[in-house]
């Protein structure tokens, strides 16, 4: 990877370009974009309907018998006019007075399901900032690792060389050279899994940021050593229950169902509209009609709705109840969710605590060691071994504190604070 392009990226700008480019944000904003024509659908329910017909009609053979009252004593003297054409134009318009609460109702739970919407779109970017920071940390991680390999391989490799020197004057076995050249053979091993670790880890952030997959990243450090503020365990919780995204949504969506219960007890109910139009018809030979406008009140009832409707109300009640069931489960998920994530928290703190330490008792270790393996009071063996554990315990320690980065991160997520939290930084 060292021929391609480099570019530095701290763990914000990672941020900033994982939520500019997921497609899961963008498949999010569809959703809301569907809501808000369904909310826009809902509303308009409550304008007039009108509808215009025209019809121009040949007619073959007609055969009109007029059923008019006649003036003259003696009858009818009159012929029967032919008629080959007819045409006519209706044109009416209705605007709903009262529909039993569905228009209002439907409206109301298309508007509680559109803020839902929003919230689940909050929600997966809270998913997506985490899934970003997870991604550079263990970006970071794979970078360190080829890093720390490196530095101990050229260390073998000198030691080789070392070893080599004294084995031909004699100063030193055979098998101790040959020991520390299978150190060295083994750090190239550990080389080749680490950078394939850190090249698979580079093409899957490029990926997830929207980046060219060839682009070499080089994530910044200074993450690992920032200080974390941490409020207790009740202090999350209660910040979780007012601030978490999804149970706001499940509220709106318990919310949603009840109104939609209401919207179908109106189908119990005849509807009331006013209505008017204009009519205009010619039969010629015949009549012509103009300028016949109708205004009026009517009165629909399907009486069907009396059996019907029963079973539409039961399937919203259905769903009323099971949005209740799933806002009473996610109130217990998110209680489990934030003392995992706390007591995690916890832990990734204590673990750089004891790994510090250890990394300071390694590197003495080793110097002790190599101080007596240079008097001949150790063997090779211990001091590969000593070696070794030094850059196991340096590995660890740089791993424990990239992962207390997840673990903080991850505590505000459950908390339902993430997203606020990187609009500071």
């Amino acid at each position: 990877m060292t021929a391609q392009e480099k570019r530095p990226i701290t763990l914000n700008e990672a941020i900033d370009l994982g939520i500019k480019n997921s497609k899961q944000l963008k498949n999010s904003q569809a959703k809301i974009e569907e809501a808000t024509a369904s909310l826009k659908e809902a509303l308009n329910n409550q304008l007039p309907d009108a509808k215009l017909s025209a019809s121009y009609l040949w007619l073959s053979n007609a055969n009109v018998d007029m059923k008019l009252k006649s003036n003259n004593p003696g009858g009818g003297g009159g012929t029967t006019p032919t008629i080959s054409r007819a045409g006519y134009a209706i044109a009416n318009a209705s605007v709903p007075v009262f529909a039993g609460g569905r228009i209002r109702y439907g409206i109301e739970a298309s508007r509680f399901l559109e803020e839902a919407t929003r919230l689940d779109a909050d929600n997966n970017k809270e998913e997506v900032i985490q899934n970003t920071i997870e991604a550079f940390v263990n970006l970071y991680k794979a970078k360190s690792s080829v890093s720390l390999v490196q530095e101990n391989l050229a260390e073998a490799q000198q030691r080789v060389k070392d070893f080599s020197n004294l084995e031909k004057n004699g100063l030193l076995p055979r098998n101790d050279l040959l020991s520390a050249q299978l150190q060295a053979s083994n750090f190239e091993l550990g080389l080749l899994d680490a950078e394939n670790n850190w090249k698979l880890a580079n093409v899957s952030v490029n990926i997830l940021l929207g980046l060219p997959e060839n682009l070499e990243l080089v994530p910044d450090s200074s993450m690992i050593d920032q200080n974390f503020s941490v409020k207790t365990l009740d202090d999350y919780l209660q910040t979780a229950y007012t601030n978490r995204k999804d149970l706001a949504a499940l509220d709106l969506r318990k919310k949603a169902s009840e109104s939609a219960i209401r919207s179908a007890k109106g189908e119990y109910y005849p509807s009331l509209a006013v209505s008017g139009g204009y009519i205009a018809a010619d039969i010629p030979e015949v009549i012509t009609i103009t300028n016949a406008l109708n205004i009026g009140v009517g009165v629909s009832y399907n009486i069907g709705s009396l059996w019907k409707t029963k079973a539409k109300v039961q399937q919203a009640e259905a769903r009323a109840k099971q949005a209740a069931i799933g806002e009473s489960q996610l109130n217990d998920d998110i209680r489990l969710d934030v003392n995992h994530a706390y007591l995690n928290f916890l832990s990734s703190q204590k673990k750089i605590e004891v790994y510090e330490k250890a990394v300071e008792q390694a590197i003495e270790n080793y110097r002790i060691v190599k101080n007596k393996h240079d008097n001949n009071l150790e063997t090779t063996t211990d001091l590969l071994d000593a070696n070794t554990k030094q850059l196991l315990e340096r590995m660890n320690l740089i791993f424990a504190k990239a992962e207390a980065v997840v673990a903080y991160n991850k505590l505000l997520q459950a908390a339902g604070l993430l997203e606020e939290k990187t609009k500071q930084q």
